[in-house]
């Protein structure tokens, strides 16, 4: 089992007790250097713009930016993130975006990609909100365009959403030319291509796709949940003619050492209001680690996780991060 952690960056409300804009983000580099000192194999980040259950005004750090920039700050830990909006970036600058980032890196990213759903901050920054076959169809489009681009010289595509590389345009000095296709250079340093997340558990059309692209699926819930997205997912498989085990299982977890009183004042302290307190804790995995050892392998054992992703809302200025490393992590990596 392998194991990655989110790194704080605002969107959680687990940057509101740091001040200064700089601040936030050393705080968020200095978390990901802990973790890579931890022994996690991965750091993760989030796609938004606006803080969640409201729009408040406070700090969150984009994405892509952040993670360049701790790919500067780290320099063995695979960076991702959970997971990239399909909307809020046009496939071919993500293709050019990820490719520089691997190079970066020197091939330690880890590519999520999903649909999108959050209508809220996607229309306050004036993109289009389709109906969700819609954002699948661009979703199945855009990672057929990231593939090509990652590994063909020149690209070219012709989709229902997205045309590449193809037209007659004038080129430097003026003359009409044809388009041979699209040119993504440098090309990532993986090969044949950084790995692929794609995440979301829609049965009918997110599946299909993970199941015709994707290295990794991502899901949460219950483990019978997990169980019933598995066999779906196996049964785009089956259909596509692809192999059930080419595609590894990831599962994204809340997790917090401490105590209940410990955990609704660090809430509180973020800035969560009471009412939201009770549905945050029930979103916690178990906090004795003797019962999250149990409960995490009964998910690699019958839920075939491959990878677990822990998101500790105490990150900033707690422990659990390094608790789970050295009391939970050594009993499930075998």
């Amino acid at each position: 089992m392998k194991f990655g952690t989110f790194v704080p960056q605002g969107w959680r409300l687990d940057l509101v007790q740091i001040q200064g804009a700089h601040e936030k983000y050393q705080t968020m580099k200095e978390c990901a250097m802990r973790a890579e000192r931890a022994g996690y194999d991965s750091i993760w980040l989030y796609d938004h713009f606006h803080t969640v259950p409201d729009a408040e005004l406070e700090a969150c750090f984009e994405v892509w930016t952040a993670t360049a920039a701790l790919a500067e700050a780290t320099s063995r830990v695979r960076l991702g993130q959970m997971c990239g909006c399909n909307i809020y970036r046009p496939p071919t600058m993500l293709a050019k975006i990820t490719a520089n980032l691997d190079a970066i890196s020197n091939g330690r990213l880890e590519v999520g990609l999903g649909a999108g759903w959050y209508q809220h901050e996607c229309v306050a920054y004036g993109y289009p909100f389709e109906k969700p076959a819609v954002r699948i169809g661009q979703l199945d489009e855009a990672v057929q365009i990231l593939k090509g681009m990652w590994t063909q010289d020149h690209f070219q595509f012709d989709g229902k959403y997205y045309q590449v590389g193809r037209g007659e345009v004038r080129n430097y000095r003026g003359q009409s030319v044809q388009l041979q296709g699209a040119i993504n250079y440098p090309q990532p340093v993986q090969r044949p291509h950084p790995p692929l997340w794609i995440a979301g558990g829609g049965e009918q059309l997110t599946l299909r796709t993970v199941a015709r692209y994707a290295d990794y699926s991502n899901f949460m819930g219950s483990l019978s949940d997990i169980q019933h997205k598995n066999r779906v997912l196996d049964e785009h498989c089956e259909r596509e003619g692809r192999d059930p085990a080419a595609i590894k299982r990831s599962i994204n977890i809340n997790v917090f050492l401490g105590s209940d009183a410990d955990y609704e004042r660090l809430l509180l302290d973020c800035g969560r209001k009471p009412a939201d307190v009770a549905g945050l804790k029930s979103m916690l995995y178990p906090s004795e680690v003797p019962a999250l050892i149990d409960r995490l392998a009964g998910l690699r054992e019958h839920g075939r996780a491959d990878t677990v992703i822990c998101y500790f809302p105490d990150a900033a200025k707690g422990d659990s991060m390094e608790r789970f490393a050295q009391e939970v992590m050594p009993a499930l990596r075998a």
